[in-house]
């Protein structure tokens, strides 16, 4: 399957996440993005040091910025299960704004083309690195890298497409 690219329709998938009350919640990603603008970007590996040094604090701190320019939502998606996102997420005790939701099976990174293979390296199927600008339900932007790269993928990339 290509690859999600600007002017695709943002498919519909279930993701799940801990809510305030520290309780599993499920969620459509639709019910998210539909009549919003929206920053999904997904990470190839919580805890590591670009996912957890300068992909995510980026969006954390430039989060006020992106919303004053009409962002609703800023979404991080992984490959993973959702008390793993639960404990990284509150690696960042500054964050207000970005929410983390697990896709554990990967079902929709599946769909959304952008699954990486790094079995090799016995991790199995994670997501590759990117950041979608979502205006209710159309992509507008699509940042992704190549390989291990963190080059287009950025709030400031992002933040030059609003």
């Amino acid at each position: 399957m290509a690859p999600i690219a600007v002017g695709d329709p943002l498919p519909d998938g279930t993701l799940v996440y801990f809510d305030e009350q520290d309780q599993l919640q499920q969620v459509s990603v639709h019910s998210l993005a539909a009549g919003k603008k929206v920053i999904l970007f997904g990470v190839p590996g919580d805890f590591t040091p670009t996912c957890s040094l300068k992909h995510v604090p980026g969006f954390i701190e430039k989060a006020d910025e992106l919303q004053s320019k009409g962002v609703d939502e800023i979404l991080c998606i992984s490959v993973n299960d959702p008390f793993v996102m639960k404990a990284w997420a509150k690696t960042f005790p500054k964050n207000k704004s970005v929410k983390f939701l697990a896709d554990g099976s990967a079902k929709y990174t599946h769909a959304l083309g952008l699954e990486l293979d790094l079995s090799e390296k016995g991790l199995g199927t994670q997501s590759r690195r990117f950041a979608l600008l979502v205006d209710d339900l159309k992509v507008k932007a699509a940042n992704v890298e190549s390989g291990g790269d963190f080059t287009v993928s950025s709030a400031d990339d992002i933040l030059k497409s609003l």
